[in-house]
Order: C-alpha cells, then sequence, then structure tokens
C-alpha cells in the first residue's frame, strides 16, 4: 500500500497540471478512510458552488489535479451550470450538476467543496458545508459581515473541518518574503503601510428588468434586502457589478482590500488582532486609512507606490510588492538578502488550493484558515462601515466590538431576510 504523499512530494506534484486519468476501477471518497482523513489510496471528491468568473480557474484546476475529483457543480444560473457541467464530464463522466447547493452538502461522497459565489453567500454555504462533514475553499472576503465572521471561525472549531480562504496572495514567494522582511525588522520601525486598491463606480439605482428564465433570481438574493432585478445588479465582473453594490460586499474594500489588507495583517504579526481606528477619507486626511494601536497606519490609494501594489516605509527602509513575484526594496540588498537561523519564517506555501488538499491530508492548518480570514474580513467590514458612515471608527480588536459609537456597531451584523438564517 502507498502512503499519503508528503508535504514535498504533494507540492511538486500539485505545482504541475497533470491530468487526471481516472482509470481506477472505484474511487473512494477520502472520508470513508480514516475517520474523516483521506487514505493513502484515496482521491478527494470536490464540489464547486457558485460557477461564474473566478471559478473558471478553481475547474481547470482541480479537474487536472491527480488528487482531486470535480464530482458536482452548482450555480443558480441553469445555462452556467450545465456548461460547468459539459467541462468538468471532460475528465469524469461521473460528474452531476445542480441549482441548489444544499443537494451538494446532502451527497455522503462529497468531501470538500469550493465556493466561489457572491460574498453575502460565502458564510451561510461555508457553516453549512463544515456541519455537513465537508472541508471547504471559501473565496475572500470570507464574510459579509463581522458577526458571520465570528459565526464561521466557531463553526471550524466545533465541526473540525479543513478551511481555506482564497487570499492566494499568501502562497506567492515576494509576499512572503516582503512579510518575512518586514516582520524580522530589516526596515526598521514600520511607519506607513500604503495599498493600492483602486475605486468602484458609485452604486447606482437600476431600473426593473425581467428576470431571465433559468435564473433563481430569489436565491441569489438570499440573506440580503430584496431589490429589483436588473443584469448590472447581479453581473459577474472584477470591474463592477454585484461588486459594485453595499448590500453584497465591501466594494474596493472587500475586492482589494482583502488580499493587500491581509498581506498587511501578516507582516505586522498581527493574524490574530487587528487595527484600532478607522478614518473614512475626508475627515483629517485627503486619503481613507487605519491604523494599528502602536501608531501605524494603512493608508489607501495615497502616496507613490513606486509601481507597486503594497509599500511598507520603515525608519530604515522600504518594501514593495506586486503579484507575478515582483519585489523592491531600498537599500536594494534586502531583497536578495537570506533568512539568518534566528530569522523569523513565515508560512511557507507555494500553491494554495494545493496547500488546502494537502491539509485535507494531514488535518494540519492552512496557511490562510477562518481565525485570519475573519480578522482580515474585518478590517474590509470596518473600512466600509466608516466610508459609509463618513466618520472614524473605533474598534477594539481583543473583544471584537466597535466603541462608542452604538449606531455604527449595528453594522457587525446586518438583518437577513426570512428563510435565510445563519446555519449553526
Amino acid at each position: 500500500m502507498t502512503t499519503t504523499p508528503n508535504r514535498r512530494t504533494f507540492l511538486k506534484k500539485g505545482a504541475m497540471a497533470v491530468a487526471s486519468t481516472f482509470a481506477a476501477p472505484m474511487i473512494l471518497r477520502a472520508a470513508t478512510l480514516g475517520r474523516g482523513q483521506p487514505g493513502p489510496n484515496s482521491r478527494i471528491n470536490i464540489g464547486l458552488i457558485g460557477n461564474g468568473l473566478i471559478m473558471g480557474g478553481h475547474r481547470s484546476y482541480f479537474r487536472a489535479r491527480e488528487h482531486t475529483v470535480v464530482a458536482a457543480v452548482c450555480d443558480l444560473y441553469r445555462d452556467r451550470m450545465e456548461s460547468a457541467l459539459a467541462e468538468c464530464r471532460q475528465e469524469n463522466n461521473a460528474c452531476q450538476a445542480y441549482l441548489d447547493y444544499e443537494e451538494v452538502l446532502q451527497r455522503s461522497d462529497i468531501d470538500a467543496v469550493v465556493i466561489g459565489t457572491p460574498d453575502h453567500w460565502h458564510a451561510a454555504i461555508a457553516i453549512a458545508a463544515m456541519k455537513a462533514g465537508k472541508d471547504v475553499y471559501v473565496e475572500k472576503p470570507m464574510t459579509l459581515t463581522i458577526e458571520e465572521g465570528k459565526a464561521v471561525v466557531a463553526a471550524e472549531k466545533r465541526y473540525g473541518r479543513i478551511l481555506q480562504v482564497g487570499s492566494q496572495q499568501r502562497s506567492e514567494n515576494a509576499f512572503r518574503k516582503a512579510a518575512e522582511i518586514v516582520r524580522n525588522g530589516w526596515i526598521g520601525k514600520v511607519k506607513q503601510v500604503h495599498c493600492n486598491l483602486g475605486s468602484f463606480d458609485a452604486p447606482t439605482d437600476y431600473p426593473e428588468e425581467p428576470i431571465p428564465e433559468g435564473f433563481n433570481y430569489e436565491k441569489w438574493l438570499g440573506p440580503t434586502p430584496w431589490e429589483p432585478y436588473n443584469s448590472k445588479r447581479v453581473e459577474s465582473s472584477y470591474s463592477g457589478g454585484w461588486r459594485n453594490f453595499w448590500e453584497y460586499g465591501s466594494r474596493k474594500n472587500g475586492d482589494w482590500g482583502a488580499h493587500h489588507y491581509d498581506i498587511t495583517q501578516w507582516a505586522l504579526d498581527r493574524d490574530d488582532s487587528g487595527p484600532v481606528r478607522f478614518v473614512p477619507k475626508g475627515e483629517d486626511q485627503p486619503y481613507q486609512y487605519y491604523e494599528y494601536d502602536d501608531g501605524v497606519r494603512v493608508i489607501r490609494d495615497w502616496g507613490d507606490f513606486k509601481g507597486h501594489m503594497i509599500r511598507f516605509v520603515g525608519e530604515e527602509g522600504e518594501v514593495m510588492v506586486s503579484r507575478d513575484n515582483r519585489l523592491d526594496t531600498l537599500p536594494v540588498s534586502l531583497a536578495g538578502r537570506p533568512l539568518e537561523p534566528s530569522d523569523t519564517r513565515l508560512y511557507k506555501s507555494v500553491d494554495h488550493r494545493a496547500n488546502w488538499i494537502e491539509s485535507i491530508y494531514t488535518r494540519k492548518p492552512t496557511i490562510c484558515p477562518a481565525s485570519v480570514g475573519h480578522r482580515t474580513a474585518t478590517i474590509c467590514q470596518l473600512a466600509g462601515i466608516a466610508e459609509r458612515l463618513g466618520r472614524t471608527i473605533k474598534w477594539d480588536p481583543v473583544s471584537q466590538q466597535i466603541q462608542d459609537d452604538p449606531r455604527a456597531a449595528l453594522w457587525q451584523d446586518r438583518p437577513r431576510r426570512a428563510g435565510y438564517a445563519l446555519p449553526v
């Protein structure tokens, strides 16, 4: 009998686009071998929930891996569901399609799910999946509200599941190196962090349009307030669409902020904590920012980024980092400086989805579990609350409560429509 792949072997194989052959006479559900931990000869049966833009990459990835089988696809758009099914049946003729995610979770042979829905559905599906015994990969930001985040963290612990938030920059070499440079004090005490998020157009009220045949708009809205259907409201678009509306996310704070604020948290060693003050643009500065209790200020869309996405400014140097493994430093020598034995080394992952699959096998935490995803999402949500209310928000990261502002504190959660209560 073969053994479960070790870390080096797994990641090496996970980094290659190996076509799945499904030549074995039977694919065993991972949880049937070893009390919820995959056995050495098992593959992981995966359900893909929400087959819009981001799921296209996930479909390609998990279809091509030797450790995974795409066993189910789900979407509220019938046409999108059928298209995803046709794609996945190229490798697995047994793949099934569903319009309702509950049917996916009812299948005892599904080991894990990937959640690629709009933000307002992340928490409910993630909790329901973990309650059903599934491991979870959920896109960023992990939740729509702060209280939802607390609930997902509690569910991860309660049900003993593996969860990965899709904050994939943690699995890119340049971002890890940048965080290690900052964490080890090579640029001295950090004074400021500049994060380039960009902007969306102002939210717009669109005229009502007929709901397309084959689309469950009522369920798409889910827990959010009812609004007349318009194709722009539900559009899958990285430049806007549903991301443009406060009802379904935190706009750019929850879009690029979920990536760049996450790396900032990591570099500043704040994964179990957070800032204490959130200030909207124009209150006392011409930019939006938040601050930690030691005075480090994180500034949105302001200053010279020097061609990068994130810029850490310290008393003795700087670190600038972007995707595609772009890393620049001042002094220049820091970028190539090796870590000393006494230096802090951060969790190393070179493939975010492979890290999740490896963790399903080993039952060890992912690089971005629920507790980390919640703290990052909290920053996105608090920045959004400050922006919407137009005033400074004070935050206690220990009690996880908004301070001295009862009206603002109401925004830690949002009312949910009847029939869409959050699972427990």
